[in-house]
């Protein structure tokens, strides 16, 4: 269900906030879990864990230190 990236070929600049989330969830998701003896569901459950913690715990600091759902709420 996830639908790729269409823009230009070699241009980094369209990766940096994908490639950011993705450093994010590595370090913070998989901090001490041996990746590769994981099975496909056990990594299923801790991406989905780590979606939950980022949108509705997960304060930042570029959101005014809101989590991304609070800020949303206080912008809409």
């Amino acid at each position: 269900g996830i639908t790729t990236s269409m823009f230009r070929k070699g241009n980094c600049h369209d990766n940096a906030v994908i490639e950011s989330f993705h450093s994010s969830l590595k370090s913070e998701g998989f901090n001490a879990q041996r990746r590769a003896s994981m099975s496909n569901s056990k990594v299923v459950q801790i991406v989905n864990q780590y979606m939950y913690r980022y949108n509705h715990t997960r304060i930042q600091a570029k959101l005014n230190y809101l989590s991304p759902l609070e800020y949303k709420g206080q912008v809409a």
